[in-house]
Order: C-alpha cells, then sequence, then structure tokens
C-alpha cells in the first residue's frame, strides 16, 4: 500500500471531551449546598421562565445554520432547575401545612407547554437542516464518484495524454471545491481518488516539467504541514492540539502527490509528529476517565457519610453545631472534586443536594422548636423571680424558708432558656433567695455560740474515731463507731463555713472504719446512711442532690434487673453447665432486688426530711 493512503489511519474522531456539567444551583447559608463549578468557565446570570421564554423565542426564529445546540440546551437546562426549585417549595409547604409528602402533586405550570414547542420547533430546523446536508453529501460523494471515473478513463487512454492533461488539472480544482460526503465514505473516496490521480502520472508519464513542478510544489505545502504539526507539541493545551491537528490532516488530504522516491518519507514524518499528537490526546482522557472514576468513588464516600448521621440522635444545641462542621467539612471536599462520569454526575449531585437539603430542614426544625421551648422556660423561670422577690422583706423565717426552698425545687425542674438570658434571669432568682436567707442568718445570730460548742464536739467525736488503730479489738472498735454515729446524729448545727469542712473529715473516717472493720452489712449502711442524712437534713439542696444521686443509682440497678431477668430466659438447665449459669443468675437477680429494696429505703428517708 502507497504510505499516502495511511494517513487517514491516523485520525481520530473528534468529540467533544467534557460531559455536559450539571446545572449550577446557589448554595445559601442555610446550608444548601452549590454544585461543581470546578470547570464551568464564567458563571451566567440566572434568568427568569420569561426571559428563557423569550430567549428561545428568538432562537426558534433564526436559521438552522445560526442556532447553538449549547445555547439551547442549556436555556432548557436553566428552565427545568427554576422548575424543580418551584416544585420543592410548593412540596414544602405542603408538607409545613401537614399534609402526607406521598400524597403532593406539583401544580401544571403552563410556561412548560410554551418551552416544549420552541424547542419542539428548534429541533425540527435542526433536523431538517441534517437532512439537508445528508442529501447535499450524498450528491456530492456522487460527484466525486463521476470524477474518479473520469480520471480512471482518461488514466487508460496512453496515446492522448496531452489532450486529456488540461481536463485532468480541472478535475483536481473541481474535486477540491466539492463540498464533504458522508463520513462513511470519506476516507474511501479520498483514497479511490489518490489512487487515480498517481496512476495518471505514474502511468500516462505526462509530461516531465508540469509533473515536476506539481511534485515540488506539492512537496513545499506538505513539507510546511509536517512543520505546522511538530509545532503542535509545544501546544499546551492537548484539546487545542488535537483539532488543529484534524485540519492539518484534511490539507494533507488536499494536497497532491510528491516525487515517488520520498513519498514513503515526507509520509513517514508527518505520521511521526502526528503520532505524538494522538498519544497525548489518548493519555488525556485515559486520565480524565481515571479522574472521573477516582471522583465518583470521593463523592459516594461524602454521601455514604451524610446518610450514616442519624439526626434523632441529635438532641442538643452542640450535637447538632458538632455535627454541622461535619457537613460543612463534607461541602468543602466536595467542592474540591471534579466531575464524575457522564452517566452518573448529575445522579450524585441530586442525592448529595437531597441530603445536605434535609440535614439543614430537620436542623432548622429542632432549632424552631427548642425556641419554644426556651421562651416557655423563660416565662416560667420569671414567675419564679417575681414570686422570690415577693418573699425578699419577709420575717416569718421558717415559712418564708421553706416557700424559697420549694420555688428552688421547682426552679430545677423547669428546663434551659436561651443563653443570652440564661444567666440575667437566674441572678435575679438567686439574688432574690440571697436576700432573704442573708436577712434570715443576721437574725439568727445569736445561735453561733451553740455552733461553736457543737462544732468542738463533733471535732472530738471525729478524734476519737482516729484514735483507732489496727491493734484495737475489733469489738471495742465496733462499739466506738457505733456509739460516735449515735452521738453525731445528736449534736447540732455547727457553723456554716464550718460545715462542709467537718461533716466531710467525719464521713471520711467513718467510711475508713468501715471499710477496716468489713462493717458492710445492710443494717451498718443504713445506720450510716442515716447519720449522714441527719447532718444535711437542713439543706434543702444537698437533700435533693442525694436524692438525684439514689434515683441515678435505682435507675442502673433496675436495668441490671431487667438484662439479669432476660438473660435467664436464653439458659436451660437440661446441661451441667445451663444450670450453674442459671443458678448464678437467680442469685444474682436476689441481690439486685436487695439492693432496690436497700435504696428504696434510703430514698424514703431523704422524703421525710424534705419540705
Amino acid at each position: 500500500m502507497d504510505m499516502r493512503e495511511q494517513s487517514e489511519d491516523m485520525i481520530l474522531p473528534i468529540s467533544d471531551p467534557q460531559s455536559t456539567p450539571e446545572a449550577p444551583v446557589a448554595a445559601e447559608d442555610s446550608g444548601t449546598p452549590s454544585p461543581d463549578t470546578d470547570d464551568l468557565g464564567p458563571q451566567v446570570q440566572p434568568l427568569s421562565k420569561s426571559e428563557i421564554i423569550q430567549q428561545l423565542t428568538e432562537i426558534a426564529g433564526r436559521d438552522a445554520d445560526a442556532i447553538s445546540r449549547d445555547e439551547v440546551g442549556h436555556l432548557k437546562q436553566m428552565y427545568y432547575s427554576l422548575r424543580r426549585d418551584e416544585i420543592a417549595a410548593e412540596r414544602a409547604v405542603f408538607v409545613d401545612a401537614g399534609n402526607d409528602p406521598e400524597a403532593f402533586a406539583p401544580a401544571p405550570d403552563p410556561d412548560e407547554d410554551v418551552i416544549k414547542e420552541l424547542l419542539n420547533t428548534v429541533k425540527e430546523k435542526k433536523a431538517e437542516q441534517a437532512r439537508i446536508i445528508e442529501a447535499q453529501q450524498l450528491a456530492n460523494l456522487e460527484r466525486k464518484n463521476a470524477m474518479i471515473d473520469e480520471i480512471s478513463t482518461m488514466s487508460a487512454d496512453t496515446d492522448n495524454v496531452n489532450r486529456h492533461f488540461q481536463r485532468f488539472r480541472e478535475i483536481q480544482t473541481e474535486f477540491k471545491g466539492v463540498g464533504e460526503v458522508p463520513p462513511t465514505a470519506a476516507t474511501d473516496v479520498w483514497k479511490r481518488f489518490q489512487d487515480a490521480v498517481e496512476r495518471f502520472y505514474d502511468q500516462l508519464k505526462v509530461n516531465k516539467d508540469l509533473r515536476d513542478y506539481d511534485f515540488k510544489k506539492n512537496l513545499e505545502l506538505k513539507q510546511l504541514l509536517i512543520a505546522q504539526a511538530e509545532k503542535l507539541a509545544g501546544e499546551p493545551d492537548v484539546i487545542v492540539a488535537f483539532r488543529h491537528l484534524q485540519g492539518l490532516h484534511d490539507k494533507w488530504r488536499e494536497t497532491g502527490p510528491v516525487d515517488k522516491e520520498i513519498r514513503e518519507e515526507i509520509w513517514a514524518k508527518f505520521k511521526e509528529a502526528s503520532a505524538a499528537i494522538n498519544k497525548r490526546y489518548q493519555t488525556f482522557f485515559e486520565e480524565r476517565k481515571q479522574k472521573e472514576r477516582d471522583n465518583e468513588v470521593a463523592k459516594n464516600a461524602i454521601c455514604a457519610e451524610i446518610e450514616a448521621i442519624d439526626l434523632s440522635s441529635l438532641k442538643s444545641f452542640s450535637a447538632w453545631d458538632e455535627m454541622t462542621r461535619l457537613i460543612l467539612d463534607a461541602q468543602v471536599r466536595w467542592r474540591k472534586l471534579g466531575f464524575a462520569s457522564k452517566k452518573v454526575n448529575n445522579a450524585l449531585y441530586e442525592r448529595y443536594r437531597a441530603l445536605c437539603d434535609k440535614f439543614f430542614a430537620e436542623k432548622a426544625a429542632y432549632y424552631r422548636s427548642v425556641k419554644d421551648s426556651q421562651e416557655e422556660n423563660l416565662r416560667r423561670k420569671i414567675e419564679l423571680c417575681e414570686k422570690a422577690e415577693a418573699y425578699m422583706d419577709s420575717t416569718d423565717w421558717r415559712a418564708t424558708g421553706d416557700a424559697l426552698v420549694a420555688l428552688q425545687k421547682e426552679w430545677r425542674t423547669i428546663g434551659a432558656v436561651a443563653k443570652k438570658q440564661s444567666d440575667a434571669v437566674w441572678r435575679r432568682f438567686q439574688d432574690a433567695c440571697e436576700t432573704f436567707f442573708q436577712r434570715r442568718k443576721k437574725a439568727t445570730s445569736g445561735v453561733r455560740q451553740t455552733e461553736n460548742a457543737n462544732l468542738k464536739a463533733k471535732k472530738a467525736l471525729i478524734a476519737s474515731l482516729q484514735a483507732i488503730t489496727d491493734e484495737t479489738p475489733r469489738e471495742d472498735a465496733v462499739k466506738t463507731l457505733r456509739d460516735a454515729m449515735a452521738q453525731w446524729g445528736q449534736i447540732g448545727h455547727v457553723p456554716f463555713r464550718d460545715k462542709d469542712k467537718i461533716y466531710e473529715a467525719y464521713r471520711k473516717i467513718v467510711d475508713d472504719l468501715y471499710e477496716r472493720l468489713d462493717m458492710r452489712n445492710q443494717r451498718a449502711g443504713m445506720a450510716k446512711f442515716e447519720s449522714n442524712i441527719d447532718e444535711i437534713k437542713d439543706d434543702q439542696q444537698k437533700l435533693l442532690r442525694e436524692r438525684e444521686r439514689l434515683l441515678r443509682a435505682y435507675e442502673q440497678k433496675n436495668s441490671e434487673l431487667t438484662t439479669c431477668q432476660n438473660n435467664m430466659g436464653f439458659f436451660t438447665s437440661k446441661s451441667k453447665s445451663g444450670d450453674s449459669m442459671l443458678r448464678d443468675l437467680e442469685r444474682r437477680v436476689e441481690k439486685v432486688k436487695e439492693e432496690l429494696a436497700g435504696i428504696e429505703q434510703k430514698i424514703k428517708v431523704i422524703d421525710s426530711h424534705l419540705a
């Protein structure tokens, strides 16, 4: 095969290297993410539906040659993006009204029919244009085939070279002037034409001067094309380089033959320069496909991260804030990623956007509900402040003190208020309470001497307990401890500033002796507890805190009891191992029940001291 015939094999089809990008959607502060815009270039100002219809109407009135498919596609995509947002807004209103989301049906859009009609008009014009082009290409193919046949006929008439040469040159010019043929026949027509031309030159031995002139002229043109192809190796944009290369191949096919001795050499140079561009072009698309696959994996992973979030578990501002930081981080990582493959890119984005929209919608709903709850809590706390302030000047020390303690207890049952109001309303309530209690303290200062004597007596008891050593007989030590505990409960109040300190010293030595003397039975524990409670019986807040601690312990033990009882259902006594484990569980259940009874008894002791 002649080397010139191989040029067509080096030409790759020119196609759009980039899939259609997803429609841009503006990201709001509410958390809705923006779509991938990495490769979109300059941003276009969004249009209203009326402006879209106006532009489509203008485009539909153009000639088919003046209609850009990209422009029409962009307007169509922009309309359906607006339509999706309208439907989403209608759905939100529908659901907020308390309707079932599954029953939602969007209202029809009259603009959609207008747009579809305009798009059909454009489509029909482009289709008609394609039919005309196809018919013209077929006519061009027929003309070129006739020219090739005429050259072949002249090639066979070896006796009339001079007479046919002028017509031969006219056919060459006419052949180049004929338009495009169907792409499927282009290569074959070009090869047949070159074969016919070469046979005319080679077989009919035309005038050497004319032939040499043509060869020289064609050689100059082809050397220029080679230089241009080699220069494309320095073009940084491989897409631009490849498209320019296609133009050079078109010109190469249009250029006539050169001297037979250098045909293979000249073609080899052009082929080598083309191969370098083709290799870069192929590598570019392979790398881009791999990058798209990597982006698809990364975007699926981000969606999976968001889907794994259990929104029902977010019960506090801090939990929502922490999860918001994770969502925003995921959005940053998403925006850094490029496109995935065309077949999944739009679906991935819709999935990602729906997940983010759901998160921020749930967050907004939570904040609204908490805000309503905090406003109600603030109202209730202000009422307590007003009640406490009404007691500040009272001199009915006992009744008013009990009333304020009750208000403090009620305060703790009310939930939180907004942070910006929390400190102020608490300080107001606390100031009212402290005002009364400080007044009561000053009015009852005459008991200080008694309290100091009580402090001295309690220190003496602690000293007697500290004197117990490992050499002290156990019976004597136990008796000393129990006597001290009985006396401690009979001793009255101590100065307030020493109250916690002296009690902590007493509790520490008692706990240490209980451990050393192994006095862990229930009676000893209850006696110790009653003594402790008796010590703090006038401090309502400490009593309430101790009661709350016992309630939490009771809930834990009750949960443990339920677990043990459930586990008992999994064992059978038909085997030795099963029987042994069942007995262990039964003993554990009885022990937990005893512990629950003890906790209930302690709660009753506290309740007897609460106002």
